[in-house]
């Protein structure tokens, strides 16, 4: 039996928030495309499936804005904040290069707060800012912030930048 001590004071819970990264924290588009045009091979080899060019997680240029705009939300202190990204299966150091990027630019900021999933729909929280639906982004419980450029669509998404999402979450 579990007792409740009404004595003790109740402690409002910091709203959750996972960040995607690529399309979101990290220009992996640009990323693939300076590849290919410095390594011509590398096009030949992986130009259907650039997700698995070998180092890609870890050499791509931040998003515009996000550093700030991450560090921002996190000075704020309203919320727990988590990494949720996927890795591609056929890529098999693409999650340790998504985590040597994620210390690269943040430190110990999300020292074991980082979740590699192919199912974001299973992740509870209250927000998730991503670029695509796929991988479960479009069942996430909480509200979906759409961000940046949706390149399957080819069109923009509702928050098209970061200062869009800090008018939201600041």
């Amino acid at each position: 039996m579990y007792i409740v001590n009404e004595n003790k004071p109740q402690h409002r819970m910091k709203k959750i928030l996972y960040i995607d990264m690529d399309g979101v924290l990290v220009d992996t588009t640009s990323a693939i495309n300076r590849l290919f045009r410095e390594n011509p091979d590398l096009y030949q080899k992986y130009k259907h499936y650039p997700d698995r060019i070998p180092h890609l997680f870890e050499v791509g240029e931040p998003i515009d804005g996000a550093i700030r705009a991450v560090n921002l939300l996190y000075q704020t202190q309203k919320y727990d904040m988590f990494i949720a990204t996927s890795a591609p299966w056929r890529n098999p150091n693409a999650a340790n290069h998504k985590k040597r990027w994620i210390e690269n630019y943040f430190g110990d900021m999300f020292y074991k707060r980082m979740f590699i999933t192919h199912r974001k729909d299973l992740l509870m929280g209250d927000y998730l800012i991503d670029d695509r639906l796929k991988n479960g982004a479009g069942e996430f419980g909480g509200k979906l912030i759409r961000f940046g450029w949706d390149y399957e669509e080819q069109r923009w998404n509702e928050y098209p930048n970061w200062d869009s999402v800090l008018k939201v979450l600041i």
